[in-house]
């Protein structure tokens, strides 16, 4: 379930005491859930250094301190504690769990705690030392967390109460990034909630959501994604460009991402596609989960991933978002949505807040607004990216923009979106095509490195000019840009439009175009 986190759950315990009772129970409670988690036990076996081994401190969104009778007895766990209090500081959220031992013992150092510092401070000699481990102690002590007394209730139970919270903590910073203006979407996530719930009860249910490209298919998706991820689901996976990771990474990559997002486990691979059908049937099959399956094109994709409703868990929902109605109907989807263009006062809100970042604007406008609501037929990425072309711009720059856009004969997204690049400064085409073309869906400080060391000049200003076109997304949850499809597929029509002929571009991303321009010895630019 980590996703900028390597680990979603760094535990730290005394071994001696609950390795292999209850932090052992707790784990695998953990584990089952899809809740990747950090355990001494994995510095064991791949014999790591300390230095690495806390390193996974900083790389956890999440640290469960299990406090036994003889936590305190062990300098190490005493020094993770102040390393897990330190990062605490820095984002981490810290659980203290109280087996079977009082809060007010572990605050106070009295029994155990005590007789453990006490022992410390002969053995170390060091008072800093121990004072900072009993600053910690106190710290943590303080912290809203659980207690287990013996005869109080049911272990297994307690451990269910963890993981819950633990899970529900977890799916809210998995929440996705809808959109910067999501007008008219809470509608529509409250028709999608209706065909989901639909006679179903406790059913596995597939639907799907489909339409032309552009019309806000993925947002809608990711709307409703967040909608539904507060529920009791066993696992979460949103995997997003379907259509391009197939192209790229091919179905066994698509298998490995969606049993690693569900089940929290890195370094999943199969040697064929039937053998990832198999695991996948056999790992999910008695798992109630929430899988998303964006911008689907091919019958081959649906086969690998979730080809039939028996292969989840009972309660499962699986959406799927797709150009293609007839794609979902030879699948046996019978609930389906139909995502259609946006009307006119949605459209004129949209271009408005686009425009002009909120929703007045000039009585001098509104002729030229309502000229562009029209052209744009109800599409919200066009509308966006004519939107994002207008900004700053005068009433007569609105003209010459509307001009150029009427002026194309067919108002098909691709043209609308050549515009857009055609009023792209040279400094800022570099960027765009470099992103369009390699670093979609990277860290936004990882493409302005990149680009910084490839140049020698720093594009920062030009990306952000990007973003504000709408031609470039910054997606706040995952720190990284994005790219509507259309606008990735963008400069491959640019290139077919002005250039026939291989060995003019500077850009390959084709394998067949690579290896022609490799055999011809071409060179390209663009």
């Amino acid at each position: 379930m980590a996703a900028s986190f390597t680990y979603d759950v760094f535990l730290s315990f005394r071994g001696a005491d609950t390795r292999y009772g209850f932090v052992g129970n707790l784990y695998k409670a953990l584990c089952e859930r899809g809740i990747h988690t950090f355990t001494d036990q994995m510095l064991l076996k791949r014999k790591e250094s300390i230095a690495t081994f806390l390193s996974a401190i900083e790389e956890s969104r999440i640290a469960i301190v299990v406090l036994s009778h003889n936590y305190a007895s062990s300098y190490f766990c005493l020094d993770e504690l102040a390393n897990i209090l330190h990062c605490q500081t820095k984002g981490l959220l810290v659980i203290p769990v109280f087996y079977k031992v009082h809060p007010s013992d572990v605050r106070h150092q009295r029994g155990s705690y005590g007789e453990a510092l006490t022992m410390h401070q002969k053995r170390f000699k060091d008072m800093e030392k121990v004072q900072k481990w009993k600053m910690a102690l106190h710290q943590v002590a303080n912290l809203s967390g659980y207690h287990f007394e013996d005869g109080v209730g049911y272990e297994y139970k307690f451990i269910k109460r963890i993981v819950d919270d633990v899970y529900h903590k977890i799916t809210r910073d998995s929440l996705k990034h809808v959109s910067d203006y999501p007008i008219g979407v809470q509608s529509q996530v409250l028709e999608v909630r209706k065909l989901l719930d639909f006679g179903f009860e406790d059913g596995v249910h597939m639907i799907g959501i489909h339409g032309m490209g552009g019309v806000g298919k993925s947002t809608l998706a990711r709307a409703v994604y967040n909608h539904l991820i507060g529920e009791n689901f066993d696992g979460l996976c949103f995997l997003e460009n379907v259509r391009e990771k197939t192209n790229k990474h091919g179905l066994k990559h698509l298998q490995s991402i969606l049993l690693s997002q569900i089940l929290g486990e890195k370094d999943i691979n199969f040697t064929s596609m039937q053998q990832g059908i198999s695991t996948i049937k056999y790992r999910l099959k008695m798992k109630k989960v929430l899988l998303v399956l964006d911008d689907v094109n091919k019958p081959d994709q649906l086969q690998a991933v979730a080809g039939g409703r028996d292969w989840f868990g009972p309660g499962s929902r699986i959406i799927i978002t797709t150009r293609d109605k007839q794609l979902l109907a030879n699948h046996r989807v019978t609930m389906m949505y139909e995502v259609k263009g946006w009307n006119d006062n949605d459209a004129l809100q949209l271009l408005k807040w686009k425009a002009f970042r909120n929703e007045k604007a000039d009585p001098d406008f509104e002729l030229a607004l309502n000229r562009l609501v029209n052209y744009a037929s109800g599409l919200p990425l066009a509308l966006e990216v004519i939107g994002g072309s207008l900004v700053g711009k005068s009433i007569e720059g609105w003209k010459t923009v509307i001009k150029q856009y009427e002026s194309i004969r067919k108002r098909e997204i691709l043209n609308i979106l050549k515009v857009s690049f055609d009023a792209l400064e040279e400094e800022e085409k570099i960027p765009f095509l470099d992103i369009a073309c390699f670093l979609k869906e990277h860290a936004l400080r990882e493409v302005e490195d990149i680009l910084h060391a490839y140049y020698g000049r720093s594009m920062k200003q030009h990306i952000g000019m990007l973003v504000e076109r709408s031609l470039l997304k910054f997606d706040y949850f995952d720190n990284r840009l994005t790219m509507h499809d259309l606008v990735r597929d963008m400069p491959r029509f640019v290139w077919k439009e002005l250039w026939k002929e291989l060995g003019k571009n500077s850009r390959l991303w084709l394998h067949k175009d690579m290896i022609n321009v490799s055999n011809n010895n071409v060179s390209e630019k663009l």
